[in-house]
Order: structure tokens, then sequence, then C-alpha cells
């Protein structure tokens, strides 16, 4: 391959003992319900306390299981949109903040599955350290062979997806245009970085994909209330996919990278 690969942003980095990755998750998904619960029954502070502690509690499980930097920077960054989302007039600042989380998550799954190449060379996996190309050797039976033992599938798959993502980012953004104001330009612009998101994590794999997918919805949502459509429990299916959405995001790193 001939250059070094960047071991801060995708290999493996040092963190806590393995040991405590374990009890550090059970304090992820405790706090995340007693988050929905707090928003649910308006418990005050509690609410905006325990969203700001969410995303590092799932960082810190990352480094104790040896995950990629670069999943580590998109969990920080995401914390930091989560807090200035809380802060009257910073609504802008925590997009940017959740643009560079996107920017984090699609850089990593681009680097990771290069689907739509040629089979790699025998001397390539490996090469981030985190064994995408291996699984992806082990899954499509080497290659670019497809899953149905065919050649030449898997980028007309991934095509697909793509196509799918462009449609419905259209289409929402036209329909929630109108609606928009001010915003227009910000959220148009930062839907596209969140749909290359959703549309990279599929390429990795079914529960990196759901992750995206469950991201796109809750940030979807949220527009939605930007452009003044509400519906009961709004709030709640924002957090509830947003949590489980980016649990599924490094989850799915972690659990290809051991």
């Amino acid at each position: 391959m001939g250059e070094k690969p960047n071991a801060v942003l995708s290999g493996p980095v040092p963190g806590a003992p393995a040991r405590v990755a374990g009890p550090l998750l059970v304090l992820f998904w405790a706090c995340s319900v007693v988050h929905l619960v707090a928003g649910l029954a308006g418990l005050g502070l509690v609410d905006p306390v325990t969203k700001g502690l969410l995303m590092p509690l799932l960082a810190l499980w990352v480094l104790a299981r040896r995950g990629p930097g670069i999943i580590v920077a998109a969990l920080l960054a995401s914390t930091a949109g989560d807090i200035a989302l809380e802060i009257d007039g910073m609504f802008v600042p925590g997009m940017g903040f959740f643009a560079i989380a996107h920017l984090c998550y699609i850089t990593f799954f681009v680097r990771e599955r290069p689907r739509f190449r040629g089979p790699a060379a025998p001397d390539s996996v490996g090469v981030t350290g985190s064994g995408g190309d291996a699984a992806s050797t082990a899954e499509g039976g080497g290659g670019d062979r497809g899953v149905d033992g065919t050649h030449g599938r898997r980028p007309l798959r991934l095509w697909m997806s793509v196509a799918a993502y462009v449609v419905v980012w259209a289409a929402l953004v036209a329909f929630l245009w109108p609606g928009l104001g001010a915003l227009q330009i910000p959220v148009a612009a930062y839907s596209l970085v969140l749909t290359a998101t959703a549309v990279t994590s599929s390429w990795y794999g079914p529960r990196a994909g759901l992750g995206g997918g469950l991201f796109f919805l809750s940030d979807t949502l949220i527009a939605f209330g930007i452009a003044d459509l509400h519906f009961p429990y709004r709030g709640f299916v924002i957090m509830a996919t947003y949590i489980a959405g980016q649990y599924l995001l490094a989850s799915a790193v972690v659990r290809r990278g051991r």
C-alpha cells in the first residue's frame, strides 16, 4: 500500500482496561433510561445533565473496548452538539458539532468498507487495524463476491442504497423547506452529511446501517419541530432513536474490530 495508516483516526487507541467496559455500558444504558424518563416527566435539570453524560459514557466504553479514535471523536463531537442544543441561540453551532461527528463517521466507514472498489490486494487486509477488510472477505467469500455468491452484486446494492436515501433526502427537504425559515440553508447543508452517514454506515453492515438510519430519523424529527410540525412524544422518540442509533454505530465498529 505504501502509505502508513493513521493510527489516531482509524486504528485502536489506548483506553480504559477492558474489565471496565461492562460497567461503563451499564452506566450508559442506566443514564439513557433516566434521561428518557426525565424528559417524559419534566424533571428539570435531570434532563439536560443526563443528556450531557450519554455520549461521554459511550465514548469511554469505546475506549475500553479499544475502539478506533475517530469513533471516539465522533461521540465527543456529539457531546458538544448535545450541550450546545441545550443553550439558547446555539442551535446552528450545535448542528456544526454534529456535522463534525458525521464527518468522522463518514470518514471511518468509507475507509473501512471500500466496497465500490475492486477486490482488495492480499497485503491490504488489516491495514487499518480494525478488521474491516478481513470481515468483508469472510462475509462475501473473497474479493467483490456478494453474499449470494455472485460477483458484482454488492456495488449494485450499495448504489441502490445511495439512490434510496437521496430520494428520501430530496423529498424531506422539499416538504420541510417552507417551514424552516432562516434555517433553510443550514438545515439543508447539515442534512447532506446526515444522509451521507446513513448511506456509508449501511455499507459497513446491517447493525451500523440500522444505527445510521435511526440517527437519520432522529434528526429528521428535529427538523420537523423547526418547521413547526409537532406530534405527541416527539421529544421522546427523538432521544430514543438518537441513543439507539449512536450505540448501534459504535457497537458495530467495536464488534467488527474484535
